[in-house]
């Protein structure tokens, strides 16, 4: 018997049927940022964790995905304290829709 395939709506979080699935997304994404920051500057996890102010543990949890002792906010600082400049945009009202969480580069 075939499995039924289904076309994904671009956020695996919402596919799972996860609350705050944007939320999710946007930390996975900024999570990648800060890894690809990392192993651009080829800096150990201990060297990371100095300029973020936590320990190799840690960095290795975040490098692995492991996001759920860190807040929203905790990465936008990570960037930064890398070198990145982070920008957040806000949008006029949407009446009709709730509106979205999205991490762009730049």
């Amino acid at each position: 018997m075939k499995t039924p395939i289904r076309r994904g709506s671009g956020n695996v979080f919402a596919d799972l049927e996860l609350p705050d699935a944007e939320e999710y997304l946007a930390k996975a994404e900024l999570a990648a940022r800060i890894a690809q920051v990392i192993k651009r500057r080829k800096l150990t996890q201990t060297a990371a964790g100095k300029l973020l102010g936590i320990n190799q543990p840690k960095v290795s949890a975040l490098l692995n995905g492991l996001l759920d002792g860190f807040s929203t906010d905790r990465l936008l600082r990570f960037l930064s304290a890398l070198g990145c400049d982070v920008r957040i945009t806000v949008s006029p009202p949407h009446p009709r829709s709730p509106g979205r969480v999205q991490v762009m580069a730049g």
